[in-house]
């Protein structure tokens, strides 16, 4: 279970390391490049990445709901920033600021960079093969079964809690409605969500061991690893591009 998208677009055909690599460089680029052109410039990079792999409108939920912590950058940039001394606009005894306000964005800005890289990774690349190509190239099962367990993490959270849910409301309990009762159902519910977690984990730990997961010797792979022929072109245009960036942050300021 994880939030990966199945699709045939060129994104999809790309081997994992390739994809970890254009997430890479595009976290990387997004503390290079400081100014408000290159953080947008960035971001649409990433969005046309995205959007050519067809994943665009299940990244919109997610934009959505960071858009609490952006707008909060701006606002309270805009407001207390040490730095800010020209008024841009006035409600009563609040005044935003101009110089916050650019702060503000362009911490807003990095979080959205930083957001859609990610998303390459996530939605883009299954877990399993992902873990796999690590592994393969000599990183630690044990590694590679932290990865598996953060990329599924809140997948797994959210489908547990929905059938918690489901079974609490079976029974006659509300969960929806005012405060009081949304914070009634609070304890109800996450009771069984930690309990349950507790037991998957350590059902999870025997299945593994059973498995022979802590053994010494090198695990062997039943698939063989693909990668088409422009993987090679996309891992040089994305090197360049960070070289790229390197140098017009500190030959030209960007």
């Amino acid at each position: 279970m994880s939030l990966y998208a199945p699709g045939d677009t060129w994104v999809h055909r790309l081997d994992p390391i390739t994809k970890l690599l254009m997430a890479g460089v595009g976290i990387v680029l997004t503390f290079l490049l400081p100014s408000l052109q290159g953080g947008a410039a960035l971001l649409a990079v990433l969005l046309l990445v995205l959007g050519t792999a067809g994943v665009l409108h299940r990244a919109v939920p997610v934009y959505v709901g960071v858009a609490v912590i952006g707008v909060t950058f701006v606002v309270v940039q805009g407001l207390v920033n040490p730095a800010n001394v020209h008024p841009l606009a006035r409600l009563g005894p609040v005044v935003l600021y101009r110089e916050g306000l650019l702060v503000g964005l362009r911490l807003a800005l990095r979080l959205y960079d930083i957001l859609s890289a990610t998303l390459i990774l996530v939605l883009v690349t299954n877990p399993s093969d992902l873990v796999e190509s690590l592994v393969r190239r000599g990183a630690s099962p044990r590694f590679g079964y932290v990865m598996m367990a953060v990329l599924q993490i809140i997948p797994t959270m959210v489908a547990s809690t929905a059938t918690i849910t489901d079974a609490q409301r079976s029974r006659g309990m509300e969960t929806e409605g005012r405060l009081w009762v949304r914070l009634r159902a609070f304890v109800p519910l996450m009771g069984p969500l930690v309990t349950g977690s507790l037991i998957a984990t350590e059902e999870r730990a025997l299945a593994l061991e059973v498995r022979g997961f802590a053994g010494n010797r090198r695990p062997t792979f039943l698939k063989e690893e693909r990668m088409p022929g422009y993987a090679a072109a996309v891992r040089l245009l994305s090197l360049a591009v960070l070289l790229l960036g390197v140098a017009g942050r500190w030959l030209l300021g960007w």
